[in-house]
């Protein structure tokens, strides 16, 4: 009887040669690609003072972002946290009092905006829904922590300072191009 196919094969019981049988063959050509591989280019960075570069449309860390005056933008709308499909962000809105004029553009803010960085996606859902363009994701790298705790970022973390702004230049551009394509 023929087979029909060549995946089965018989096994053959060869007798081994004397240089298979002390390996030393097998153990040079093992330490010949061992020591091969001290002369090639080192494939991995030394993080801290090397950084590898990011593309323009990286997404890191999110930044709510102040106007030229230096008020928040954001205005409580909650459409970021509705598009959000990881539901990573939660906010509470408030209204302005008297006297917090040059610290919120509206008559409506966010009094406590979170964002929980273990659930987020990085997707930018939120920063294309926000009509304010309150929030954006920048190129900085999300910081380590050692507990869960510190991984929901509030608007301490987030609000970017009034005397260091953040540049998201290059992500405002990125987003409208994105959108006057569709």
């Amino acid at each position: 009887m023929e087979r029909l196919t060549q995946r089965s094969r018989d096994v053959v019981n060869k007798k081994m040669t004397f240089m298979e049988r002390i390996y030393l063959p097998a153990i040079l050509k093992g330490l010949f690609i061992t020591f091969s591989h001290f002369f090639r280019k080192k494939a991995s960075l030394n993080y801290p003072e090397v950084k590898k570069p990011f593309a323009p449309v990286y997404r890191g860390q999110h930044v709510l972002k102040r106007d030229e005056s230096g008020a928040e933008r954001c205005t409580a709308c909650g459409l970021c946290a509705v598009s959000c499909p990881a539901e990573a962000i939660t906010m509470v809105a408030a209204e302005r009092k008297n006297g917090e004029e040059s610290l919120y553009r509206e008559e409506k803010y966010a009094a406590v905006y979170e964002i929980n960085m273990l659930r987020c996606i990085f997707c930018g859902l939120c920063e294309e829904a926000c009509p304010k363009e309150a929030i954006f994701l920048t190129d900085r790298i999300v910081d380590a922590e050692f507990t869960r705790n510190d991984f929901v970022y509030g608007k301490d973390k987030l609000v970017e300072p009034v005397d260091a702004r953040i540049d998201v230049s290059k992500r405002q551009v990125w987003s409208y191009q994105s959108n006057s394509t569709n």
